[in-house]
């Protein structure tokens, strides 16, 4: 490991010295036995000029072949001196350059020093992540030298936070045992997962008792750190999967809530959305590729009327003459929710199809060391909020709403004071199958899109509308937030299977204490 050692003391002298690339010194990396040129790579490193570092680069890419005693380095399928960066002619005879596996691991290990000094923030974390992957023993002492410049000269507290952290995992391995105190100290601090494994495994190792109380209780504050960023986690997720049986149970507190038709086939109108969005998607892709980042803010609307204009075909032609018949309903809802599964395989075909997140909802804003929000996810926590507030708007402010909720409440008396009533019925499951197919559009952003889509929250969504009260939107927020947290932390201590029969039962018996749900109907229409 003497060549290792050699190479990261020589590029610890890159801040202090510059000189060009050197035509014996990329002789001395291209030709002769392995240690001869691991030798010459520790010594060109050291300059940290950019055209070492491209040729560096160009022989960990393999992209150096030689003819005689010259090298070429190729590009885009030409031949350039590495020197002069001047285009020259290839010979026929010219070979590729090999790099055993110890030359290809100096080779990226210079790399990686090399970019830690680098202007782009990028390529720098890039090099702290592969020297923090370098778990050879007899290198981390020689790495200290490069880390801690490296250290005092990084600007960006992330990164400097990663290097103080590499710095002290390094320490850990120290034959001193000062030093090794220092790292365990060092590291209680740290909110990273992966300084938990690093205590973990010195622990196992250490003989000293000093070190190994030190270590404990260095392991012990890093566990509870990280207990708050599970609990967080937890948290998150539990709002985002309540969010999304928001928008799923909104519109069953139309349909269901309000119209008391049992829908079996709400579960399709979401799978509608869903694909309504990988259609414009495809029209994106296909015809204005320039602005395919903003798909999605067409996609909703298409979504809300493919769906809407569904549930009122399936409204006039099938449900408005079954009113007040909930079993003929359910049976009827249920055959067509199979239909339209079947439509749907015979259009876009059996397997999953999918659609591909903005940039601007891609990645996710870190938190913590292991706690991460995704883009995705928030931006469907503020669609359900936005969908939510329209909705109860439109049913408390607006014409619309006021006749929904006439019809809903008596409707031989407002069908007496001029309203027409078949209408309103078309109106409303139109909304609620709209509203469906915006969930549709929204799920569509978080996994496949596939003809079963719906049937994995069907009964769900049921649920939430009958433990929040049938026709209280209140109560089906209360109930997809509490049922979405509750699920969440159930599975981290049962797992998935048995949390979704632990919230099964919770209902059954909630539901059998209070059969109105969490919010109960007044006035007459709670005694209708």
């Amino acid at each position: 490991m003497m060549f290792r050692k050699l190479l990261f003391f020589a590029i610890v002298l890159i801040a202090s010295r510059a000189h060009a690339l050197s035509a014996d010194e990329v002789k001395g990396m291209t030709f002769g036995e392995t240690e001869a040129r691991v030798e010459a790579l520790a010594r060109a490193a050291a300059n940290g000029d950019e055209k070492t570092a491209a040729f560096i680069q160009a022989l960990s890419d393999d992209a150096v072949k030689t003819s005689g005693e010259k090298a070429f380095v190729i590009k885009d399928g030409k031949a350039f001196d590495p020197l002069t960066d001047a285009e020259l002619p290839l010979p026929a005879d010219a070979e590729d350059v090999i790099n055993p596996n110890l030359m290809r691991s100096e080779l990226d290990n210079a790399l990686a020093a090399l970019k830690l000094f680098s202007k782009d923030e990028r390529l720098r974390a890039a090099a702290i992540k592969t020297l923090a992957g370098n778990n050879d023993k007899d290198v981390d002492e020689a790495r200290l030298p490069l880390i801690e410049k490296a250290y005092a000269a990084e600007t960006v507290p992330g990164l400097k936070s990663q290097l103080e952290m590499l710095r002290a995992a390094i320490l850990l391995g120290s034959s001193d045992k000062a030093k090794r105190l220092e790292a365990a100290a060092q590291l209680s601090a740290s909110k990273n997962p992966n300084t938990k494994t690093v205590l973990i495994e010195r622990l196992a190792s250490e003989s000293d008792a000093d070190v190994k109380v030190a270590l404990q209780a260095a392991l012990s504050k890093v566990e509870a750190s990280l207990a708050w960023g599970d609990k967080l986690g937890a948290i998150f997720s539990g709002i985002s999967l309540g969010s999304i049986l928001l928008l799923v149970a909104l519109g069953l507190a139309i349909t269901y809530g309000l119209m008391g038709v049992i829908n079996m086939a709400h579960g399709e109108l979401m799978m509608i959305g869903a694909y309504a969005t990988y259609v414009v998607q495809g029209l994106f892709q296909k015809y204005l590729p320039g602005a395919f980042d903003w798909y999605l803010l067409a996609a909703v609307p298409v979504a809300f009327m493919a769906s809407a204009l569904m549930g009122a075909a399936l409204e006039r032609s099938v449900i408005r003459f079954l009113y007040g018949r909930p079993l003929e309903t359910l049976l009827a809802t249920w055959g067509i929710s199979l239909m339209l599964q079947q439509l749907v395989r015979s259009i876009f075909g059996a397997q999953n199809v999918g659609v591909e997140n903005p940039v601007w909802m891609s990645g996710g804003v870190q938190v913590l060391g292991n706690l991460s929000l995704p883009y995705n996810r928030l931006v469907i926590i503020v669609f359900a909020a936005a969908v939510l507030l329209g909705m109860a708007w439109l049913i408390s402010k607006t014409r619309l709403g006021l006749f929904v909720r006439g019809v809903t409440q008596n409707r031989p008396i407002a069908s007496c004071m001029g309203v027409n009533t078949a209408r309103i019925d078309t109106y409303a499951f139109a909304l609620g199958s709209g509203i469906a197919g915006l969930a549709g559009c929204a799920l569509s952003q978080v996994g496949n899109v596939g003809p079963d889509l719906g049937q994995g929250y069907i009964v769900d969504s049921f649920m939430v509308v009958v433990l929040g009260g049938v026709g209280q939107l209140a109560g089906t927020v209360y109930a997809a937030m509490g049922l979405g947290i509750l699920n969440k932390f159930l599975e981290g201590w049962t797992g998935a299977v048995l949390a979704k029969i632990a919230v099964l039962v919770f209902i059954i018996i909630f539901i059998q204490k209070r059969p109105q749900g969490i919010f109960a109907m007044k006035g007459r229409s709670a005694e209708a």
